[in-house]
């Protein structure tokens, strides 16, 4: 025979697992018209708790069915932007909801920046030769 308490927390488990699916974590894509996809990305945190207390009977040979139980549980859920998966061609990056993240953005962008650079050295170089 099932206990209250794993009626309580079955019927909560549900309800989370109902809540938080993969489409909360990793959102729906979405396509610009100039090809690039973006996929929003979000953490998920889940608490759960239950409790229950069984109270004797006035009588010490009450079966267990007919001892009064009391209980109850709870869940709490949150989600939270990190971020968005930016696919454009064969160049896949993220973008954090952030401010902060210089550093990841530095390290993001230095092989467009190199590239700039170089082009520009090619260009002066180009401009210098040809004067």
């Amino acid at each position: 025979m099932e206990h209250p308490i794993e009626s309580l927390m079955k019927t909560a488990m549900e309800n989370i697992r109902g809540i938080v699916d993969v489409n909360t974590v990793v959102g729906d894509p979405v396509e610009t018209p100039d090809g690039t996809v973006i996929i929003p990305v979000s953490r998920v945190t889940c608490g759960f708790a239950a409790g229950g207390s069984a109270f004797p009977g006035e009588q010490a040979g009450q079966a267990n069915a007919e001892i009064p139980f009391g209980g109850g549980s709870g869940a709490g859920v949150s989600v939270q932007p990190v971020g968005f998966l930016v696919v454009k061609g064969d160049n896949i990056r993220l973008l954090p909801v952030e401010g902060n993240h210089l550093a990841e953005r530095l390290i993001d962008l230095a092989p467009q920046v190199l590239a700039k650079i170089e082009e520009m050295r090619r260009e002066r170089t180009r401009f210098t030769v040809q004067s």
